[in-house]
């Protein structure tokens, strides 16, 4: 039986997922790693994702011979800017590098927030590809008549891997110059860049969901041990990708626990909020999937762990050995500034914090901060007008952790799925890819059971 592979260009690495496309089998994985950044300048050189791609398909071995289909996820909103031979000029800027939040509050203040909702479904935050051209404008001038192409992270995965310089809309809708509703780039936004008046010729071209992006080349297929001329798909965002591999419906609401964290749910009509706290993006389906994403997440219980000395395991013991509340200490989480509330200079604090108090209070603490985060984010999508009524999923690398999935379910006090599916941004690409050999979305999920998981209750 045909494979297809689904990628997760994520920003800590590249994970690599064979499928069969019947069964939905995981047949094999592999990763390679991306190099680690720390914003508020949060950079990496695009060079080094198609590296770990390479040594992810390194690690599938040979049945990456067998792979019929190919779909990629990515971390969204970096800025890729490349010059005519397809080089990149300078690092690119990434989700999380909080240097152009000047930049993103004038291009907010020059037409108005109301103004950004309405045409692109969102208000422009430092986290925003436009933001980031903007900052280039301001703080590299020489670069900015060099350059060629802007893409976004997956879409350089996919220029490598084809040649074609193209986008998805769910990555394109979180650009800041695509408007999903009418599939039109707002080049009046893009003007207000400055530096040069041709940015809507540079940016890609926005392809539908179930469009093929283009064919694997002769020099990619050697690297990466696939065949030559197999179609890829148009990719996504890891947000859209993720929801794909779940098989999200109307209403069903994903809690990702990751380097950020975020909080989506699968709409299918589009929402514009002026305040700026969700952030009204496409889905990798052909429909709208609002979102609410906060900077601070698993890396912060990961630095109060290293505080404290202990391991993860013994991190997550120690937050399920507290009380609900934590005996009153609290956690403002904004260890990197902070993107929903839209505060960049932000800094973290303890409140509450006594003699008494014990290591295992702090854990407890820690963790209820960032999730505390997040249902903020959930109230925030019903208010856009996001059904919000389905079934929570808790994804991401902090899924795995008991004392998130048991304190989740205490906050929220109702059921919430984990679902088995470990990469559900791989899942998604390979969801995608299978789309590509004509199979749809719709028997895919049925086929492979996505979505399927572990539920955990309140305590």
């Amino acid at each position: 039986m045909p494979f297809v592979a689904g990628v997760d260009s994520s920003t800590q690495s590249c994970k690599v997922e064979i499928r069969d496309l019947d069964s939905g089998q995981v047949i094999a994985v592999g990763r390679g790693a991306h190099p680690p950044t720390s914003p508020p300048r949060s950079e990496q050189d695009p060079n080094a994702w198609w590296a770990a791609l390479v040594d992810a398909f390194g690690e599938v071995g040979s049945v990456a011979g067998q792979v019929a289909a190919i779909g990629v996820g990515g971390q969204q909103h970096g800025m890729v800017v490349l010059d005519a031979d397809n080089r990149p000029l300078r690092p690119a800027k990434l989700w999380n590098d909080t240097e152009s939040a000047a930049e993103a509050a004038r291009l907010t203040e020059a037409v108005g927030a109301e103004t950004w909702a309405a045409r692109v479904g969102s208000v422009p935050v430092a986290s925003f590809t436009i933001s980031k051209l903007a900052w280039l404008v301001q703080h590299e001038p020489d670069l900015v008549g060099r350059i060629a192409k802007v893409l976004l992270p997956h879409d350089y995965v996919n220029l490598r891997l084809t040649g074609v310089h193209a986008t998805d809309r769910g990555d394109a809708s979180g650009s800041g110059w695509f408007d999903a509703r009418t599939g039109e780039c707002a080049a009046e936004l893009l003007e207000l860049l400055g530096g040069r008046d041709d940015w809507a010729s540079l940016v890609p071209a926005v392809l539908g969901p179930t469009e093929v992006l283009g064919t694997v080349t002769g020099e990619a297929a050697a690297a990466l041990g696939v065949p030559e001329g197999i179609p890829v798909g148009p990719g996504s965002g890891d947000n859209m990708a993720a929801a794909l591999g779940l098989g999200l419906t109307t209403g069903d609401v994903a809690l990702s626990l990751g380097t950020s964290g975020v909080v989506y749910a699968a709409s299918p009509t589009p929402t514009a909020d002026p305040s700026g706290a969700v952030a009204g993006f496409a889905d990798a389906t052909g429909g709208y999937l609002p979102l609410v994403c906060t900077l601070n997440a698993t890396k912060v219980t990961d630095t109060v762990a290293g505080w404290l000395g202990m391991d993860h395991e013994t991190f997550a013991a120690a937050a399920l050995d507290a009380p609900a509340g934590a005996h009153g200490v609290r956690l403002t989480p904004y260890f990197d500034g902070e993107r929903t509330p839209n505060l960049p200079d932000a800094t973290g604090t303890f409140e509450g914090l006594r003699n008494d108090t014990t290591s295992a209070d702090l854990a407890r603490a820690a963790h209820e901060g960032v999730l505390r985060g997040l249902l903020f984010g959930r109230e925030a999508l019903a208010a856009a007008g996001a059904a919000v009524d389905g079934r929570v999923h808790l994804i991401g690398g902090g899924a795995r952790s008991p004392a998130y999935r048991q304190i989740l379910a205490d906050l929220l006090g109702a059921a919430i799925r984990v679902p088995d599916a470990d990469e559900t941004v791989a899942t998604g690409g390979a969801v995608q890819a299978a789309a590509m050999l004509g199979r749809s979305f719709a028997d895919t999920a049925t086929a492979w059971d996505l979505g399927a998981g572990i539920d955990i209750g309140p305590s």
